[in-house]
């Protein structure tokens, strides 16, 4: 299975060991992930069908909102399908190929999640420090021009981690100590001298990640300030209400993001990190349509109308 050539490469296939540590729960393991999956891609698909649907949700934060909820459903049909049917059949195989377009994947929506939620928070300072110039700033068009920005940034980030990889070699051994083809286990398994490419895959992240995450926490520090010098409660409160859901959400990706690549990257720790990881690339997905379905009045109020349409349908 390992020594097979393939192009410039011995290893052909990679072992993603995942969950195997756990040989009991893998059926648990399979019906929890799985319902978590359907509830992710529901979730999301049914809040992009009312942003699209409801004419009262046409404005720039609900259409930020659809462009994160389209990317969740992308983002989770990437890792967890995979990961399902290697619970379920017990082949924890992946082509080389496979890993790096999985990879490649990962890696564009990761990049994308990260320019959206800062667009997102950007808007959101906006709405609450500028609410005199929102309209004229954040208009049709300069969302639509933003959005745009974030899915292609995502693409150009990722693009070049893949040729690279594409060209790395890979001579064993070929078990990777995860749920899915992250880089850093990758480059571990490379028999190619890749500090360059390292180097360089480390620039491109500082310029397409950490410059977003600086937008999102400077837009959120002018938020809190804002928000803290409004003199009535009310009025504080109903500011924050304003933009406490995509706080929650940016909190929670970036907050389990930063601790697994900040993990001391030992064997001891391996475990804890895929556990952190689930968190990101799996619960985050989940949590944004819980989160923005039950804690934003409009969204409810969208989903009631949805509802009475339907019914009526039925009934009629």
């Amino acid at each position: 299975m390992a020594n097979r050539e393939w192009g410039n490469q011995t290893v052909k296939e990679f072992l993603l060991l995942g969950f195997g540590n756990l040989p009991e729960g893998q059926t648990l393991l399979f019906l929890l992930f799985l319902v978590i999956y359907l509830v992710t891609m529901g979730g999301n698909i049914l809040i992009v069908l009312l942003v699209v649907a409801d004419r009262h949700l046409h404005t720039p934060m609900y259409f930020f909102l659809g462009n994160l909820s389209c990317l969740e459903t992308c983002y989770s049909s990437t890792l967890l399908p995979r990961l399902l049917a290697s619970l379920l059949t017990g082949d924890r195989t992946i082509s080389v190929e496979g890993c790096i377009i999985q990879l490649y994947c990962f890696a564009c929506l990761l990049a994308t999640e990260c320019g959206l939620l800062a667009v997102m928070s950007y808007d959101r300072y906006l709405a609450v420090c500028q609410p005199l110039h929102y309209v004229a700033l954040m208009n049709g068009r300069f969302s639509l021009q933003l959005a745009v920005g974030s899915w292609l940034s995502g693409f150009i980030a990722s693009t070049n981690t893949a040729c690279w990889m594409s060209q790395v070699t890979f001579c064993g051994p070929n078990k990777i100590d995860h749920f899915f083809c992250d880089l850093t286990p990758l480059l571990k398994l490379s028999c190619s001298d890749t500090r360059l490419m390292a180097l360089v895959i480390f620039l491109i992240s500082m310029i397409f990640i950490l410059p977003p995450f600086l937008l999102t926490l400077t837009s959120y520090l002018c938020i809190i300030s804002t928000i803290l010098r409004i003199p009535s409660s009310t009025g504080r409160q109903k500011a924050f209400s304003t933009c406490s859901s995509h706080l929650i959400v940016v909190t929670m990706f970036y907050g389990t993001l930063m601790v697994v690549y900040m993990i001391p990257d030992v064997a001891e720790l391996q475990d804890l990190n895929k556990v952190f990881s689930v968190f990101y690339t799996i619960l985050t997905p989940l949590a944004n349509p819980l989160i923005y379905s039950l804690r934003n009045t409009e969204v409810k109020e969208a989903l009631k109308k949805a509802l009475k349409k339907i019914v009526t349908f039925i009934e009629s």
